[in-house]
């Protein structure tokens, strides 16, 4: 069973309409948006329970992993011009995040705006940024190649 305490950290965004709608989203070949943030969020728990990061707290690291992929759209359809999605997406991201969650730390901002460097060309500024920016490339493979079976989709159904 997935951790309690990494669902009490999530839990109150895991229950939004707009989180829960990244559902619909596909990501990558397997699986939702919702899907993947999962997974990222989850990894960077079990690192930071392995590997304290000093200067973050858990729940400030684990709720920045699971909003990096705030961008709440399907990048798929064309009809809605999100052709640059790969470049664009961590921008848009950010602003979901900053509108429905004013509160966020300067590392959460750093998490969701940088997450996708080398393919930007922002790299992070903190350490917290650089493991999700490591756990999001760890993710989309295990996307890609069906690593589905995961304690943290469990979470889904909490």
């Amino acid at each position: 069973m997935v951790e309690r305490e990494f669902l009490h950290i999530i839990r109150d965004i895991l229950h939004t309409d707009a989180f829960r709608g990244m559902k619909k989203y596909k990501h990558h070949v397997k699986g939702s948006v919702y899907d993947h943030s999962l997974r990222v969020a989850y990894f960077c728990y079990r690192y930071y329970k392995k590997h304290p990061l000093r200067v973050v707290g858990l729940a400030e690291f684990v709720r920045g992993a699971l909003l990096h992929d705030y961008y709440l759209y399907d990048w798929h359809d064309r009809k809605k011009g999100t052709r640059l999605h790969l470049f664009t997406h961590p921008r848009a991201a950010l602003a979901h995040a900053k509108r429905d969650y004013p509160d966020l730390s300067a590392t959460q901002r750093d998490i969701i705006r940088h997450h996708m460097f080398p393919i930007t060309w922002h790299p992070p500024l903190t350490r917290a940024g650089w493991m999700v920016c490591y756990y999001d490339k760890v993710a989309a493979l295990c996307d890609y190649f069906g690593k589905n079976k995961w304690k943290a989709r469990q979470a889904a159904r909490a």
